[in-house]
């Protein structure tokens, strides 16, 4: 078994970081086996270093190995690429391909930013993990492939599983050994040791002298907190390596090289902004039903009197001022709709008592009926639409005239409930 320090060299992996080392431990230690494995990190800590030791290290090593980026990879074509697809099977497929599960039988698949992968793509990933099949697109013929997976991610798994972007048995599958490797910050031995080497990698580049950092500028770049990691501190270097004449740089002069305000703020700062955002929505929401309650309060009790005074001109007066507040222009159908159905409530002055005593007890009674219930008249109102129609065989005429409304008020429901 080779010593972790003479894998760093093999790799370039520079750094003494504990929880660095023991990640390079973990790799040596299951290469030799076929055990599925998932590298976890933040981006730009330099995941991509674990699966091609782990595939050096194997039986597998005379293999093909295959880098395949999932979030790079459109989601309609992403079942082709890892799995093919036969001639015919889309718009475009005008050759059978091999997928990459396929053309690495014997080797190894590093899948990098698994947690991007389409739920669909997940169940087939899933069923190579499981027996070793996976079918074509556009075929049903089951192949059999014999490839070694480790996968990749910077999101955290237990989330994506919680909001059901990422099938939890595919983790687990994907999981059977997680290897962690820290972020930059976390490592802050290791920060002028990198920063250090690229500046050497970069002055042999572009054939010119090495940067050197001064006493007072080592304490700033330990301290960044390098939200990019490795990646981030390397442009870094490259950029002062090429940009500065003078070959010693200070503190200040560094820190025109790093980003202000760059605080590497959570991501529930984002979550906390949507709730925000849901929250204001749901407040106007609130506002406009209870401004609609309010209406509709005023629209019963102007119809009470109107069935208490009959045809006074006051009353009607304020019903049609009222129902332009709620429906808005005079021209429009739901305003005359509106009307005609007031009008149909009116009762006479000279109506006996009986009748009058009757509608009110209606009316009161038609106030007492539970919230729970009047949220399901729209149901009621559908249903008895439905059963006039079918009674009448679709002859809106006589359905209007026995549901007693107008029959454009009849067709303005069809249309409404799609009948």
């Amino acid at each position: 078994m080779e010593s972790i320090q003479s894998i760093k060299q093999r790799f370039g992996i520079i750094g003494n970081d504990p929880t660095l080392n023991r990640a390079i431990e973990k790799a040596i230690q299951v290469a030799p086996t076929d055990i599925s494995v998932l590298v976890t990190g933040e981006s730009g800590v330099g995941k991509e270093s674990i699966p091609k030791i782990i595939h050096s290290l194997s039986h597998r090593k005379h293999g093909k190995y295959i880098a395949v980026n999932c979030g790079a990879i459109p989601e309609g074509t992403i079942d082709s690429e890892l799995f093919g697809h036969e001639k015919g099977a889309f718009t475009g497929a005008t050759a059978t391909r091999n997928g990459y599960f396929e053309v690495a039988d014997g080797g190894t698949i590093f899948l990098d930013e698994v947690g991007e992968l389409p739920l669909t793509t997940q169940v087939r990933l899933l069923r190579v993990l499981e027996n070793g099949e996976f079918l074509k697109v556009g075929s049903s013929k089951v192949q059999k492939t014999d490839v070694r997976i480790v996968a990749a991610t910077n999101v955290n798994m237990f989330d994506a599983i919680k909001k059901e972007k990422f099938r939890e048995d595919l983790y687990y599958r994907l999981s059977t050994v997680e290897i962690n490797l820290p972020a930059l910050r976390e490592r802050k031995e290791d920060i002028h040791l990198l920063f250090r080497k690229f500046a050497s990698d970069f002055a042999l580049k572009y054939k010119m002298p090495t940067i050197k950092l001064t006493e007072d500028a080592i304490p700033v770049l330990l301290n960044f907190r390098w939200s990019g990691n490795i990646r981030q501190l390397r442009n870094v270097a490259e950029q002062v390596s090429v940009l500065e004449q003078n070959r010693t740089i200070d503190a200040l002069k560094l820190k025109e090289y790093l980003p202000t305000g760059s605080t590497n703020l959570p991501a529930v700062i984002k979550n906390t902004k949507a709730e925000s955002d849901f929250s204001n929505e749901r407040e106007i929401l609130y506002k406009v039903l209870f401004d609609m309650k309010a209406d509709l309060n005023d629209l019963k009790k102007l119809t009470m009197e109107l069935m208490k005074n009959g045809n006074d001109s006051e009353v009607q007066e304020k019903n049609e001022g009222l129902i332009q507040k709620i429906y808005g222009n005079e021209e429009d159908a739901d305003f005359e709709d509106a009307k005609e159905d007031l009008k149909l409530l009116s009762i006479p002055q000279n109506a006996n008592p009986e009748t009058l005593q009757d509608a009110t007890d209606k009316y009161h009674f038609a106030e007492e009926i539970e919230e729970e219930e009047t949220l399901s008249l729209h149901d009621k109102e559908l249903e008895l639409i439905k059963k006039s129609l079918e009674r009448h065989q679709g002859k809106r005429k006589l359905a209007a005239a026995e549901l007693g409304i107008s029959e454009r008020t009849l067709y303005r429901k069809i249309k409404q409930f799609d009948l």
